[in-house]
């Protein structure tokens, strides 16, 4: 009888590339492995569809629920405790067919620049695919200028004060956008907080094209999916454009 096997079902952004990345270091360390060592062999799926019929000869629809069920009394108090909640559970199976699930993230376009440079701003959002679903153009206060800045900054009273004095010195452009895997797709697009490292890494990420210093670095990008639905509350309280997005939930 042969030795026994690791089945793993996992789940992450980029996941197909990212574990075989992975795998191909793993690879290249056997190469270094004196004659008596080993390591386990390692074999992937390389497609969703594969994937998928893979996860079916090994696991059951209760096996993938995200841990997000166990929790759904906090986010559906119409369902009650003991009620069955699993109707609402989510299953893996669901993700794998459903395929890219479309987000929201916000997009802050600073003082002095969205009024110079938004028809170009905009033509490139859309050839990136992002759907603009909210936009509104405001006069920051002190404290909503605060929030949105890194928790470094916050804790920096001569930087905190050089920020929100640059946000709140004119009018700012706030977009909502949407596409799959909008956070990160945004971020990427951004680039570093400081323009010049955004320079040294790619002189076409956004902040090196438009940004002049770690304040006036031209943009403001939801930092993840939590801070994103956050952002979209702060900003866009009375509701958004697609009703897709008013269902967004932490």
């Amino acid at each position: 009888m042969s030795s026994p096997v690791l089945v793993c079902a996992l789940r992450g952004i980029d996941a197909f590339r990212a574990l075989g990345a992975a795998l191909k270091g793993w690879t290249q360390g056997r190469a270094r492995l004196s004659p008596g060592d080993s390591l386990p062999q390692a074999l992937m799926a390389l497609t969703p569809e594969v994937t998928f019929r893979q996860a079916i000869l090994f696991f059951t629809e209760a096996d993938l629920v995200t841990g997000k069920a166990r929790f759904c009394c906090l986010y559906y108090p119409q369902v009650q405790e003991g009620e069955s909640w699993r109707c609402r559970a989510e299953s893996l199976f669901s993700y794998l067919q459903a395929g890219a699930q479309v987000l929201c993230t916000v997009l802050l376009i600073k003082p002095g620049l969205w009024s110079r440079r938004l028809p170009r701003i905009l033509r490139d959002l859309h050839l990136e695919k992002f759907s603009v679903v909210g936009m509104k153009h405001l006069d920051l206060a002190a404290a909503s200028a605060s929030a949105i800045l890194p928790s470094g900054v916050q804790q920096d009273p001569a930087a905190l004060e050089a920020h929100c004095a640059y946000l709140t010195s004119g009018t700012a452009l706030v977009l909502c956008l949407q596409r799959p895997n909008a956070v990160k797709k945004l971020l990427d697009l951004l680039g570093p907080e400081d323009p010049q490292l955004a320079q040294t890494l790619d002189p076409r990420l956004w902040r090196a094209q438009y940004g002049t210093s770690t304040v006036q670095n031209g943009f403001y990008g939801s930092k993840s999916y939590a801070m994103a639905v956050r952002d979209v509350k702060l900003f866009f309280p009375e509701g958004l454009c697609c009703a897709q997005c008013q269902d967004e939930e932490v």
